[in-house]
This record gives structure tokens, C-alpha cells and sequence, in this order.
């Protein structure tokens, strides 16, 4: 396995967490050329709506909406990964074959476990992945230099917060590309707690909550689990 480099590696527990959680972020920083991949966990085969296999062609459409460089599926159990040695393993060889310099994961904790889990999985993986005498093919050890959380359902106080505010259409745009899961008056499914057209409102609304607090239009907000440091107090908006 070939190392394939990216600069921001994003790790979502199921299709569309990325979307939901930091794909105005993505897009922003695709726009300025760096270089954006996801890795989700599962397939979100126990979602109420749709099939796995609907939401890869829908996981495919919105990558593409973003320009993303990678997408790819580890395809861990939906609702029963665990924090383990197979699943850190998949983890940690997905680090290093994109040796990227930030990696994003799920929310510290929110209304679903499987984010709370897959945050932390990352994490220790983030950090293993360091470790030379752990051996995953041919692909040398690699730390990130930085690990954020992207915030999901349940609010969390930002540690900051990127603006967005060029980038709301897209991820407007990316979100909807999940037609069986998100508000669809003509479809015949189950209704669930994301179907509703005022689940959109309240994405639309947290994205204006953060952006207000930091002089933006639209806003993403993020936590970190070491403190980022700056050269020049004017890098701070």
C-alpha cells in the first residue's frame, strides 16, 4: 500500500457526519489548495432510511460537491465498534497512508454513542499511529501535528471557530446530496429525528449561532485536545 499524501484527513463514525459536522471547513480549505480526504468509520447500515449501498452513491456525490482528494469506507460495525485492536489498526493505517498534518474527528460526545466512540478511537489511533513498532504493511509511523473535533448535535462550547460563510452553499449542497436521510417531502420512509425540514433549519441556525459568536456570516466550530499556538497575535480574528 502506496502512501497517498493528504494535509486534512476527516474521520466521520457514519456517511454524512462530515457533511453535517465541518464540510464548510473542508471546502474552505480546498479552496486555498490544500489537499481533503474522509474516512468514514461505517456505512451506516443500521440507519433508518436507505441501504449501505445508497448511501455510498450519496456519500460519492456530495465528495464530489466538496472536490474531495479521498473517500474511502473502513466499514467497522455501525452502533457496535469498539474502541479495539482491529479497528485501531484500520485507523492507524489510514493515518499513514495519508500522512496528514491535521486529522478532524467526531464530537467529544453528542445524542448518538457512536460519535462519543469514534472520537475516541481516532484519538488513540492518532496517536499510536506515532509509534514505530506498531507495523501496518510497508507504511512508516505518522503522527498528525494537530487533532480537532467537530461539533455535532449536542452544542459544545467552541475552542474556535472557521468561518464559512463562502462555503454555506456547498455544504448546504453536500448535506442534501443524502437524499434518504435528510427532509424529502415525496419520500415514503420512516420520518427520523434528521428527516424533519426543521432538522435543516437547526443546521442552518447552529451554523449562524457560531458564526456569530466570531464576527462571521455562517460558522463551524471546533474543539482541540492540545492548544494550538500562535507566532503573531493578528493571526487571531
Amino acid at each position: 500500500m502506496s502512501v497517498q499524501k493528504l494535509d486534512i484527513l476527516v474521520f466521520a463514525a457514519h456517511p454524512d457526519d462530515a457533511e453535517l459536522g465541518c464540510s464548510g471547513t473542508i471546502a474552505a480549505h480546498i479552496a486555498q489548495g490544500y489537499k481533503v480526504g474522509v474516512v468514514d468509520l461505517t456505512a451506516g447500515e443500521l440507519g433508518t432510511r436507505g441501504t449501505p449501498e445508497l448511501r455510498a452513491q450519496e456519500a460519492k456525490s456530495a465528495s464530489e460537491l466538496m472536490q474531495l482528494s479521498h473517500r474511502s469506507c473502513l466499514h467497522l460495525a455501525d452502533g457496535f465498534f469498539e474502541n479495539d485492536q482491529p479497528s485501531i489498526y484500520a485507523i492507524i493505517q489510514a493515518i499513514r497512508r495519508h500522512q496528514p498534518s491535521i486529522v478532524i474527528a467526531n464530537a467529544v460526545y453528542d445524542r448518538h454513542p457512536d460519535h462519543g466512540r469514534g472520537s475516541a478511537i481516532v484519538s488513540r489511533a492518532a496517536f499510536l499511529a506515532g509509534l514505530s513498532k506498531i507495523i501496518t504493511d510497508d507504511l512508516p509511523a505518522w503522527r498528525p501535528q494537530q487533532l480537532y473535533h467537530y461539533i455535532q448535535d449536542r452544542y459544545i462550547k467552541p475552542d474556535f471557530i472557521v468561518d464559512i460563510t463562502n462555503f454555506w452553499d456547498i455544504k448546504l449542497s453536500a448535506i442534501k446530496a443524502y437524499k434518504s436521510q435528510f427532509y424529502d417531502p415525496s419520500s415514503k420512509e420512516p420520518q427520523t429525528y434528521i428527516s424533519s425540514n426543521a432538522f435543516l433549519e437547526f443546521v442552518e441556525a447552529r451554523a449562524l449561532e457560531f458564526g456569530h459568536a466570531a464576527g462571521f456570516k455562517y460558522g463551524e466550530g471546533f474543539t482541540v485536545e492540545k492548544i494550538p499556538g500562535i507566532k503573531n497575535l493578528f493571526d487571531l480574528q
